[in-house]
C-alpha cells in the first residue's frame, strides 16, 4: 500500500509541525492510508478554512520560488516547476468539493460562501502575477531552441495560452478590473447553485389519499411513504423535486393535478421571487461575462470561451445545432400526435400538455412496442448494473475490479474499489455513491477525482476517482432497482471515470479534454449497455437471477430510439438559451429572463409540451460555470461518439480488441496530448459525420 505525502515545498514552509495549530488538521498532514485516500472521516468543516489559507500560501511560496529563480528561464525552472505547483491545494480542493457535493449543509455551504472570494484573489495573484508571465513568455518564445520533446513543447504552448486567455497580457488597470470581475462571477456562480439545493429542497408535494397514488409502483409508494415517515408524517406520501422521485411520478402518476403540480414546482425552482431567486444572478453573471470577453478582445462572451474548444467559433456551434433541430422537432411532432391519439382512445378531450408528456410516452410505448419500465426494472439491480459496467471495461482493456475493505470513504453510503490492468498492476482506484440525498447531494450524476493521474520521479501517480449519482434508494428489503434511463447513466459515468483512470499522461501542463471532447468516453460507454450480448451478462432479475428474456431484448431494441423527438428536443433548447445568452453583444438594462427565454425558444417553434431540459432559473451547467457557451458539448461529443462506436460495428465486433486498443492509446491515454481532432482522427482515420448521430438516435 502506497502512502502520499502532501509535500510543499521547497521554500521551506512546513506545512505542519507540533507546535503550530493546524498540526492536528488531517488535511494539512501525511494520510497514512491505503493508496493515499483522504482521510475523509476525520475531516471536519472547521478544517478546510485554514487548510486552504495554508495551502494558498505554500502555492505563493512554490510561485515566488520560481519567480525569483536567478537562473535563465528554461522548462525545468519554469514550465515544470509551475505544473508542479499547488499539489496540497489540489488535495485540498478536492476532498472540499466532494464533500460539499455528497454531503452539504449549512456549516459547508457557510465554508463555501467564505472561500469563493479567497480561491478568486489567490487564482487571480498567480494567473496575473507580470514576473511569473515573463518567465513562461521567455520559454516560450525560446521553445523551438531547446530541444523540447512533442509533449514538452505541448505543455508550453499550452500553459503559455492558459496565461495568455487570463489576461497576463493586459494592462495593469484592466487586470485589477479583470479581477474584480472574476470574484464578482465565483460568488454569483456559487450563490445560483446554493440557491437552486435550497430551492429544491424546499418542496414537498404531500399526498394524503391513497387513491392519488394510482398508477404509481409499489416502490414508488413505498419510498414515498419513507420520505414521509423520516420527516414525522405517517400515513401519508412524500414527494420531491430530485429527479429520481419526480420523473417517475410524472411517468406513472394517473392524477394529473398532481401531475401538474410537481412539475410546475419543478420547472419554476429558483423563480418564486424568494429570498432563492436566481433571476437577478443570471442578469448580472451574463453581464459580468460579456464585459470579461470584452476586456479579452472578444465580441461576446461565446467567442471568447470557443476559442479555446474543438467548435472555435458560436458559428459552428449553431450549425451543428440547427441541422438536428428540424428532423428532432419532426420527430417530437409525430410523438405528440401518437399521445393525443390515446388521449382520444380514453375518451378524454383533454389536450396533451407538458406534465401529460411523460405519462402517456409510456403508453404510447406500451401500445407500440408491449414495452414498460416497470417490466424491465427488475432485471436492472443495481449492484448487477454496475457489474455490466465492469464486465464492458473487462472486454475492453482486460480491467478487473476488486471491492477494498477497511479504507476511508467519502460518504458512508460510498464503495472503493481497485482497479487493476491487464498485466496485473493496479491503475486507480475508483469509489462509488450512486444514491440521491435531497438537500445534502447536488442533483444529477458527475464524475470527479481526489487525485489526478500524473508521474512522479518517474513513476505513475495512480488515480483516485468518484463516480457520483441520484438514484432511487432501496426500500426494505427490496433493492435498488434502475430505470433504463439510469443505466444509462451509470455506464456514461463510469466512461468518464476510464479515462480518468487510463490516463497516462508523461508530462504536466497539458489542458486535458476540451469541454466539447471530453463527453466522448463517457458517451461512446453508453453504447454498449443495451447490446443484447452485454444484457445477458449482467441484466438478471433480482428475484429469480433470470437472465432477461431475449423476447424483453428485442422489444427495448425496437423501442429504443422512440421518444428521442422529446429527448432532443428537449436538450437542444438547453443548448440554444445557453448560447443565447451568451452571444449577446450587449445586455439590456430591462433583461427579463422569462421573456429572453420565451422568446428565443418560441421563436425556434419549440412545442409548448416540452420545457427546455433546464430552465435559465435551475440552469446549473451554465449558470454555475462547468459549461457556459459549452451545454451543446454533449451533441458535439456525441457527433464523435456515435461515428467512433461505428469503427468497433464496422468489424463485426463490438469488442474488437484491434479497435479497443486503437481507442485506449490514441483517446484515453493522450488527454490533451495533442489537439482533440488530432487525437480523434489518429483513432478513427478520418473527422466525424453527423449521419451516425442522427441514424442513433432515429432521426434519419
Amino acid at each position: 500500500m502506497k502512502k502520499v505525502l502532501l509535500s510543499l515545498l521547497s521554500a521551506g514552509v512546513l506545512v505542519a509541525s507540533c507546535s503550530q495549530p493546524q498540526a492536528e488538521n488531517p488535511l494539512l498532514v501525511e494520510w497514512d492510508t491505503p493508496y493515499g485516500i483522504p482521510p475523509f472521516e476525520q475531516v471536519q468543516p472547521e478544517h478546510y478554512i485554514p487548510a486552504f489559507k495554508t495551502a494558498m500560501a505554500a502555492e505563493l511560496a512554490e510561485i515566488d520560488a520560481i519567480v525569483n529563480n536567478a537562473e535563465e528561464p528554461n522548462y525545468e525552472n519554469t514550465i515544470e516547476a509551475y505544473a508542479n505547483s499547488g499539489e496540497l491545494l489540489s488535495n485540498v480542493s478536492a476532498v472540499f468539493s466532494s464533500a460539499n457535493g455528497v454531503k452539504s449543509n449549512p456549516e459547508l455551504q457557510a465554508v463555501a460562501k467564505e472561500l469563493s472570494p479567497l480561491q478568486s484573489a489567490h487564482s487571480s495573484a498567480i494567473r496575473l502575477n507580470d514576473k511569473l508571465f515573463q518567465r513562461i513568455k521567455a520559454v516560450y518564445e525560446k521553445r523551438n531552441e531547446l530541444n523540447l520533446n512533442a509533449n514538452q513543447m505541448r505543455a508550453v504552448e499550452e500553459i503559455y495560452k492558459g496565461f495568455e486567455r487570463g489576461g497576463a497580457n493586459l494592462p495593469a488597470e484592466q487586470k485589477e478590473e479583470l479581477k474584480k470581475i472574476n470574484a464578482e462571477i465565483s460568488a454569483l456562480q456559487l450563490q445560483f447553485s446554493q440557491n437552486l439545493l435550497k430551492e429544491t429542497a424546499a418542496f414537498t408535494l404531500v399526498v394524503e389519499k391513497e387513491e392519488d397514488l394510482k398508477g404509481l409502483t409499489e416502490d414508488q409508494i413505498a419510498e414515498a411513504a419513507s420520505r414521509a415517515a423520516k420527516a414525522g408524517q405517517e400515513g401519508k406520501w412524500f414527494f420531491g423535486l430530485d429527479n429520481p422521485c419526480i420523473m417517475p411520478f410524472l411517468a406513472n402518476a394517473e392524477n394529473r393535478e398532481l401531475r401538474k403540480q410537481i412539475l410546475e414546482a419543478y420547472l419554476n425552482r429558483c423563480n418564486n421571487n424568494n429570498e432563492n431567486d436566481n433571476k437577478e444572478v443570471i442578469k448580472k453573471l451574463v453581464e459580468l461575462r460579456l464585459k470579461r470577453a470584452q476586456i479579452m478582445g472578444a465580441e461576446t462572451a461565446a467567442a471568447y470561451i470557443l476559442e479555446d474548444r474543438m467548435a472555435k467559433t458560436p458559428e459552428a456551434v449553431y450549425e451543428l445545432l440547427d441541422q438536428i433541430w428540424t428532423p428532432a422537432l419532426k420527430a417530437a411532432k409525430a410523438e405528440a400526435k401518437d399521445m393525443q391519439k390515446i388521449i382520444a382512445k380514453e375518451g378524454s378531450n383533454i389536450t396533451l400538455e407538458a406534465w401529460d408528456w411523460r405519462y402517456y410516452e409510456q403508453k404510447a410505448k406500451q401500445e407500440k412496442f408491449n414495452l414498460s419500465e416497470a417490466e424491465m426494472a427488475p432485471y436492472f439491480q443495481i449492484d448487477n448494473v454496475r457489474e455490466g459496467v465492469f464486465h464492458v471495461a473487462n472486454k475492453l482493456f482486460g480491467l478487473t475490479f476488486k471491492k477494498l475493505e477497511n479504507v476511508p470513504l467519502p460518504h458512508e453510503e460510498a464503495e472503493a474499489f481497485e482497479v487493476y490492468d491487464n498485466d496485473g498492476t493496479v491503475t486507480g482506484i475508483v469509489f462509488f455513491d450512486m444514491f440521491a440525498r435531497p438537500g445534502q447531494k447536488r442533483a444529477g450524476a458527475w464524475c470527479g477525482s481526489f487525485r489526478g493521474q500524473s508521474y512522479k520521479n518517474g513513476e505513475r501517480v495512480l488515480p483516485l476517482v468518484t463516480i457520483c449519482g441520484n438514484f432511487t434508494r432501496p426500500v426494505g428489503d427490496k433493492p435498488a432497482l434502475l430505470t433504463t434511463d439510469e443505466v444509462e447513466t451509470y455506464f456514461h459515468e463510469f466512461g468518464h471515470g476510464l479515462a480518468s483512470l487510463l490516463k497516462d499522461v508523461k508530462y504536466k501542463g497539458m489542458g486535458g479534454y476540451p469541454r466539447d471532447f471530453v463527453e466522448l468516453p463517457s458517451q461512446i460507454n453508453e453504447h454498449w449497455a443495451f447490446e443484447p450480448e452485454v444484457l445477458k451478462v449482467y441484466a438478471k432479475h433480482y428475484q429469480t437471477g433470470e437472465v432477461i428474456p431475449q423476447e424483453l431484448v428485442d422489444k427495448m431494441v425496437k423501442a429504443g430510439k422512440y421518444g428521442q423527438g422529446f429527448a432532443t428536443v428537449e436538450y437542444l433548447a438547453a443548448s440554444y438559451l445557453d448560447m443565447d445568452y451568451h452571444v449577446l453583444t450587449e445586455i439590456p438594462a430591462d433583461l427579463d429572463v422569462e421573456k429572453f427565454e420565451a422568446k428565443v425558444l418560441g421563436d425556434r417553434g419549440i412545442l409548448p409540451q416540452i420545457p427546455s431540459r433546464y430552465r435559465s432559473t435551475y440552469f446549473n451547467h451554465t449558470f454555475n460555470g462547468g459549461y457556459t457557451a459549452g451545454y451543446y458539448s454533449y451533441i458535439w461529443a456525441e457527433v464523435l461518439d456515435a461515428d467512433a462506436y461505428d469503427a468497433f460495428v464496422e468489424t463485426g465486433d463490438i469488442f474488437n480488441q484491434e479497435v479497443a486498443n486503437k481507442y485506449r492509446t490514441e483517446i484515453l491515454e493522450r488527454a490533451g496530448e495533442e489537439d482533440a481532432m488530432n487525437l480523434y482522427i489518429n483513432f478513427r482515420g478520418k473527422e466525424p459525420g453527423i449521419d451516425p448521430l442522427l441514424k442513433n438516435r432515429g432521426l434519419k
